[in-house]
């Protein structure tokens, strides 16, 4: 099964008021395991960049003034999504500006079923505790050092290892069971990812042999003075 870890950067909070992307980065999972393959992108804001949001992730408006629009590298975003699920960190944000971007450039909105997010199943495993990727990465174990900004490729990175942790880890792999199931929310509607079957081995057989048996009675009888005939 094919899923796509994502994470944007932006010029501040709400592309209703004038916000807008400027990087994106995915990471490919197949079968919850990551291939290699990704897909970043800077985009030029046509807009200036708050100081706050600078501090966040580094990306001054110089830097960003010679980069594409997203309308020049919409198709090749798409092409890369597919149709596979989308996971993000607080996902509601990241599709709600990827989802105004593309209504800038004409082309329909993501579908917001394809949504996964892991700050709501961050949520659900640890009711109460902190639920940022800092957090959750201290958590699981998960190096951050390299860290100094966000950074969307990166994040998407540490997500996505942070997302196997938190369906399961590696040990889904390792066929604990004649078959297993993950059910994660994507949406409103839950995205099973089935391991193979493994094939049926006969049992081995555990008990002694008659032979064992006997030796193993002739070496009680040889004690002297064996614990148990001891008075309590």
């Amino acid at each position: 099964m094919r899923e796509i870890i994502f994470d944007t950067e932006t010029t501040g909070f709400d592309p209703k008021t004038g916000d807008r992307l400027v990087e994106i980065g995915c990471v490919e999972l197949i079968d919850r395991r990551e291939t290699g393959v990704t897909f970043h992108a800077y985009f030029n804001p046509e807009r200036d960049m708050p100081a706050a949001a600078e501090a966040v992730h580094g990306l001054s408006i110089q830097f960003l003034s010679d980069k594409p629009l997203f309308g020049a590298r919409v198709d090749e975003l798409l092409e890369f999504l597919g149709d596979a699920p989308l996971i993000a960190h607080n996902a509601a944000f990241d599709f709600g500006f990827v989802n105004a971007e593309l209504a800038r450039a004409g082309r329909p909105a993501l579908d917001m079923t394809r949504m996964c997010c892991t700050v709501q199943m961050a949520r659900k495993l640890h009711p109460g505790a902190k639920h940022s990727l800092d957090a959750l990465c201290t958590r699981y174990g998960i190096d951050r050092s390299h860290r100094v900004k966000h950074g969307a490729l990166l994040d998407a990175e540490l997500l996505a290892h942070l997302y196997i942790e938190m369906t399961g880890g590696r040990q889904i792999g390792l066929g604990l069971a004649a078959s297993a199931t993950v059910t994660v929310a994507a949406g409103s509607d839950p995205v099973r990812i089935a391991t193979p079957a493994r094939p049926f081995r006969e049992p081995r057989p555990h008990t002694a042999s008659p032979a064992e048996l006997a030796r193993h009675s002739e070496f009680v009888a040889a004690l002297t003075q064996p614990l148990w005939h001891d008075s309590p």
